[in-house]
Formats: C-alpha cells, sequence, structure tokens
C-alpha cells in the first residue's frame, strides 16, 4: 500500500443537505481542509508573502454518498511532484471501509504578484515525495 496522510473529519450538520447527505460541494471542503492539515504538519513553510498554492484542476469520483451520522476521514498520497505543482490524490473514507470519494487535485505554487508558477518550496518537495505512490508494475 502506498504510504498516505490521513485525517479524521467531523460532520457538522449543515454539511447536509434536504437527503440527509452531506451535500457533494462539502466533499471539496473536506479535501482543501485535509491538505492543509497535511502542509501544516510538514513543519516547514509552504506558504509566505512571497507564494503559496493555488488548485489548478480537481477531479472527485463520487462512489456513495455520506449519510449523517458517519465517521469518515480523508486519506492523501502523492501521484506526481512536479517542478511547481504537486498531484494529489485524494480519497473520502468511511470508517468501516466504505469509498465516498476519490479523484486528485492538482496544487501549483505561484507567485503573488505575478500569479506565474515558482518552485515548490523545498519541505513541500519532501514530504510530497515521502508520500508517492509506488508505481504501477
Amino acid at each position: 500500500m502506498s504510504p498516505v496522510f490521513r485525517t479524521p473529519i467531523a460532520l457538522r450538520w449543515s454539511d447536509l443537505d434536504a437527503f440527509n447527505h452531506v451535500n457533494n460541494a462539502r466533499f471539496l471542503t473536506f479535501l482543501e481542509q485535509a491538505r492543509i492539515e497535511w502542509l501544516q504538519s510538514i513543519g516547514t513553510p509552504w506558504v509566505d508573502e512571497h507564494s503559496g498554492p493555488v488548485v489548478a484542476s480537481a477531479t472527485l469520483n463520487f462512489r456513495h454518498p455520506i449519510a449523517y451520522p458517519a465517521r469518515i476521514a480523508v486519506e492523501l498520497s502523492t501521484l506526481k511532484v512536479g517542478t511547481s505543482s504537486v498531484v494529489i490524490g485524494h480519497r473520502i473514507v468511511a470508517e468501516d471501509g466504505t469509498l465516498h470519494c476519490d479523484g486528485q487535485v492538482v496544487a501549483v505554487w505561484v507567485e503573488r504578484a505575478g500569479g506565474r508558477p515558482t518552485a515548490l518550496p523545498p519541505g513541500v518537495r519532501a514530504a510530497a515525495e515521502a508520500l508517492l505512490a509506488a508505481p504501477s508494475p
């Protein structure tokens, strides 16, 4: 199994829709929260006054609704590390192993002033490489 960063997500009543399950737009919020927790956990600067990450693309495959109440977690792994970007694989899973969502996000580090891509911070590169999924045979 590939290395993963895993964080539990507490569901809130406001996450629900009229069908009493988590609104699919909230899945993006859960993924954002997990990415920020991962970046904060690396122990080195990942954002500063000069540059920071932006989401260039997000792919979500909705597999199973999340009914309230539920105990869920987000799992992150690295699919690819580029010069200025990281492709982060994600899964939202229930305590019982049910897969609710999977997919990937491309995060690109950009200069705040000009909006142009800039090199990944060294700590982000090291942390992303530590979560890099093993290539398929």
